[in-house]
């Protein structure tokens, strides 16, 4: 008797979670547990945290394509308050970049600066080229290359130009970024002010930007892993004063 009893306890209460569940109830899958909690916030509040956790995060790197005024990047670059380092691609050309401090440097392959310098300087841009081939040319201030070029380097300057979204912020689906749960924050009307990936883990980092007007998408990762800056060997390094020979 005590063992059918039993057994008819079990079957009631496993019929009653079972009921709870396909309702929605106590026996339903909770999508924050286990996460930071922000998934639960209105969507506008979700897109100032991560911006906060960017701009407080001492290293982050980004990968990805950005479109602007007309021309298409490519770039993989890693960023700290200091300076910053990676690699950029442009209508076919492609260059490092390594900024310490105030100081640029540029490097490239002879490829690079002699298709730069086509059509202006014959020989004399063949000769440059060869001698520029795979070294570090420093980039002075004044040359009108510098500051388009440290942008990709300035971790406040790119991250303050990528991460907004334009017009009224939604909250979009739950997703998965490189293993890692994510709720998606939406600009304008079904995203068309672009979007972003915000982590669920942790704290809540931006993992993946949508820009505005199909402008590019980028990743972000490496959140707070440091790594270290150092100025090339002089020895490898060409210092051309005031301005570098038809710079990118």
């Amino acid at each position: 008797m005590r063992t059918r009893k039993s057994a008819l306890v079990a079957a009631m209460c496993a019929g009653l979670a079972a009921t709870l569940a396909a309702c929605g109830g106590e026996g339903g899958k909770d999508p924050d547990a286990g996460t930071n909690g922000v998934g639960k916030l209105p969507a506008a509040k979700i897109e100032s945290k991560a911006r906060a956790a960017a701009g407080s995060a001492r290293a982050v790197r980004l990968s990805g394509n950005l479109v602007t005024k007309g021309r298409t990047y490519t770039l993989d670059v890693r960023l700290k308050g200091d300076g910053g380092t990676g690699q950029v691609s442009t209508q076919g050309s492609t260059f490092e970049l390594l900024r310490v401090g105030k100081e640029l440097y540029l490097k490239a392959d002879a490829g690079f600066w002699a298709r730069e310098g086509a059509g202006k300087g014959g020989d004399a841009a063949g000769d440059a080229a060869d001698k520029l081939d795979d070294k570090y040319v420093k980039v002075p201030p004044g040359d009108p290359s510098y500051r388009r070029l440290t942008g990709f380097t300035d971790k406040k300057v790119l991250l303050d130009g990528l991460l907004g979204l334009h017009g009224r912020i939604s909250a979009g689906d739950r997703g998965e970024v490189s293993g890692v749960r994510t709720i998606r924050v939406l600009g304008g009307e079904g995203g068309e002010g672009g979007s972003l990936d915000v982590s669920l883990e942790g704290r809540p980092y931006p993992l993946r930007l949508q820009r505005a007007g199909r402008a590019g998408v980028i990743r972000l990762a490496d959140w707070n892993k440091d790594f270290t800056l150092t100025a090339p060997d002089q020895d490898h390094v060409l210092d051309y004063g005031r301005q570098i020979p038809d710079g990118p």
